[in-house]
C-alpha cells in the first residue's frame, strides 16, 4: 500500500531541542523539550505580569483609599535550575497612620491556651474560639465553654422544620 492511499504519513525523525539541552523537542512545544518549554512560558507570563503591574503603577490607576499593590519579579537561572522570586510591596496612602501599631507586631507567636506551647501552623481552632496544641485540642482536655448540645439542637431544628397541614373544613 502507498502512503497516499491510506492517508498515513511516515513518522518524522526526532528533532533535538532548539536550546541544545540534549533532549528531544516536539512541534507542539515549539521544537523544545517539555522542561525548556515550561521555563519559556513561565518567563513570558512573568514578563507580561510585571509589565502590566508597572504600567498600572505609572498610570496611577489607584483609588483614593489605602491600596496595596504587589509586584512579583522573577529570574530563572537555567544552569542551576533555581527560580528566584522577589516580592515588592508598594503602599499608597492618602491618610497618615502615625501612632498606629501594625497588625503583624500585635499578633505574636500562636500558642496553646492551656500549656502555652508554640503551635504555629499546626494549631487547632476550637469552637470556643481558642487555639490549642494536639494534646489539648479536644473539648474535654481544655475545659471548653462551648455548648455543643445547644448547637446540635439548633442544627437539628433548622434541618427539620415543623410541617403542619391546614385544617379542613367539615361539610
Amino acid at each position: 500500500m502507498d502512503h497516499d492511499e491510506t492517508g498515513c504519513q511516515a513518522p518524522e525523525r526526532p528533532t533535538l531541542c532548539i536550546n541544545n539541552c540534549g533532549f528531544f523537542g516536539h512541534a507542539a512545544t515549539r521544537n523544545m523539550c517539555s522542561k525548556c518549554h515550561r521555563e519559556t512560558v513561565l518567563k513570558d507570563e512573568q514578563a507580561r505580569f510585571a509589565a502590566s503591574s508597572i504600567e498600572n503603577i505609572v498610570n496611577g490607576n489607584s483609588s483614593k483609599s489605602k491600596e496595596v499593590s504587589v509586584v512579583v519579579a522573577a529570574s530563572v537561572d537555567l544552569k542551576s535550575e533555581e527560580v528566584e522570586t522577589k516580592v515588592i510591596n508598594v503602599q499608597v496612602s492618602c491618610e497618615s497612620s502615625v501612632g498606629q501599631p501594625s497588625e503583624a507586631k500585635k499578633a505574636g507567636p500562636s500558642r496553646c491556651l492551656t500549656c502555652r506551647k508554640r503551635v504555629g501552623l499546626t494549631g487547632f481552632n476550637c469552637r470556643c474560639g481558642n487555639l490549642f496544641c494536639a494534646a489539648h485540642r479536644y473539648s474535654d482536655k481544655h475545659d471548653c465553654q462551648f455548648d455543643y448540645q445547644a448547637a446540635a439542637q439548633n442544627a437539628i431544628a433548622k434541618a427539620n422544620p415543623i410541617v403542619k397541614a391546614d385544617k379542613l373544613d367539615k361539610i
